[in-house]
């Protein structure tokens, strides 16, 4: 994360931290309808710094006009959320500057402190010219952060300024957005996303839809058939030699591949309880998968295992739902108790096409690790479950994961479209694009995963 101006948005009085017991009401929020799989609550932003016609006293805030742009809002009740991020219109358009929400807990009514948002997301996204980018509904974001069951909230975001690339002006269209991921996972159409209806280009030919099961949820287990029936809430794990049988079953032409890791158990779709109305219909595919990215969500490190699938859900109706993506950007996501999940819809065994590296999405995979892990150590757990996964994934299509891979740039600020770029087999996010991703410590566990995940496929 780009460091921060130091300024008075940082500091708060206890005083000023001293809330009232009424709090207002989210007049101006625009609600996505409600599902049992969640809901989002979308709230503008309105000006708080220069030019705003507001009085002294917002914890942080100056009203000197010399002071650069700042939005936000007051402490208000909201309805229950758990995670949350800030987007805007244009996905060009980058957020320099300074974001931190502070939230009131459901459980006990207390606040949390400030807490910075990371700003700097938009490398987590579709190729410059993919279709997904060009869709029209893309929006500018930054990093999603859980924050636990909350019914309150208070944003401030402050313009950067410093260069003559950096104005002091937000971008426009400002909202933030209050994430509710649900209960339960059971699969309803979204009222922003159109119908449940198979989109063209689909192969499968017809499909059996299972008591309790819409088409969309059908499509999405069907990829993974034959390795787990349809409708399975898991992929079981599997020792060396079965991986080896039960990748030929799916493809005869994984004949004699040698070097293919024990599969990890895989909690599917299904199984961490996707609203699968919410995506668009069919699957998009690459070539096939030459190397693996790794990344951090950059959504902080305060949940438990066992909302890891409540996690998951919320980063999903963030990417879709608030930043305007197909799916959920990643191909895989790993918790820090080790456990592996499928990501974007499409079969995990297949060379899915994500949106988790901007300018290197064709031919690789996208594996993000739940937490923050620039100044905290990702758990041994996690580290371990991403060899695994990569082990036997890449095994699938034939790579060393100590090797090296010839990738075709899309576009980004490290290479330039067309350019072939020698990267690791296995690479961090940094690696394809400058970003803190997948933060420092994480990025560091990388060298040894190379290695254990080659011995993991049998290689010398």
């Amino acid at each position: 994360m780009r460091g921060f101006l130091a300024s008075s948005i940082g500091v708060a009085t206890a005083a000023a931290l001293a809330l009232p017991l009424a709090l207002p009401t989210t007049a101006l929020a625009e609600t996505a309808p409600a599902t049992p799989a969640g809901s989002t609550q979308s709230l503008p932003l309105v000006p708080l710094g220069p030019g705003a016609d507001r009085g002294p006293g917002l914890p942080g805030m100056s009203a000197s006009p010399r002071l650069p742009e700042t939005q936000g809002l007051a402490a208000r009740e909201v309805r229950t959320f758990s995670l949350v991020g800030v987007v805007w219109d244009d996905v060009s358009t980058e957020l320099n500057g300074r974001v931190q929400v502070r939230t009131r807990s459901a459980a006990t009514s207390s606040w949390s402190d400030w807490q910075d948002v990371e700003t700097h997301n938009g490398e987590h996204a579709a190729d410059p010219g993919a279709t997904e980018r060009g869709s029209g509904r893309v929006r500018g974001s930054t990093a999603p952060l859980w924050v636990g069951e909350s019914n309150g909230v208070e944003v401030r975001v402050q313009a950067e300024t410093g260069t003559h690339e950096i104005t002091g002006k937000l971008p426009s269209g400002m909202r933030i957005e209050l994430i509710d991921p649900g209960a339960t996972g059971r699969d309803t159409t979204d009222g922003k996303n159109g119908s449940p209806a198979l989109g063209d280009g689909d192969d499968k030919g017809e499909l059996t839809l299972l008591p309790g099961m819409t088409m969309p949820m059908t499509e999405s287990s069907s990829a993974n058939v034959p390795m787990a029936p349809l409708g399975a809430g898991e992929i079981s794990a599997l020792d060396k030699a079965d991986s080896s049988a039960d990748a030929v079953l799916a493809d005869s032409a994984l004949a004699g591949a040698p070097y293919i890791g024990p599969r990890p158990r895989i909690v599917t779709r299904k199984g961490w309880g996707a609203d699968e109305g919410l995506r668009e219909s069919g699957f998009v595919y690459t070539n096939t998968v030459k190397a693996a990215f790794v990344h951090h969500t950059a959504s902080g490190n305060n949940y438990a295992c066992k909302d890891a699938p409540a996690v998951i859900r919320s980063l999903y109706r963030y990417h879709v739902v608030s930043s305007g993506w197909r799916d959920i950007g990643y191909n895989f996501a790993v918790d820090k108790c080790g456990t592996v999940y499928e990501g974007r819809a499409g079969g995990v065994a297949k060379p899915v096409l994500g949106a988790h590296t901007m300018g290197f999405n064709t031919d690789s995979m996208g594996v993000a690790v739940i937490g923050t892990f620039t100044s905290t150590a990702p758990p041994k757990a996690a580290v371990d479950a991403v060899a695994r996964l990569t082990a036997w994934k890449l095994g699938l299509f034939g790579r060393d994961p100590r090797g090296k891979a010839t990738l075709k740039s899309g576009g980004g600020n490290l290479y330039a479209k067309g350019r072939n770029v020698s990267m690791n087999v296995i690479s961090g996010h940094r690696d394809g694009f400058a970003t803190e991703c997948p933060g420092r410590l994480l990025y560091g566990q990388l060298p040894p995963t190379r290695t254990t995940s080659a011995k993991l496929q049998g290689r010398p």
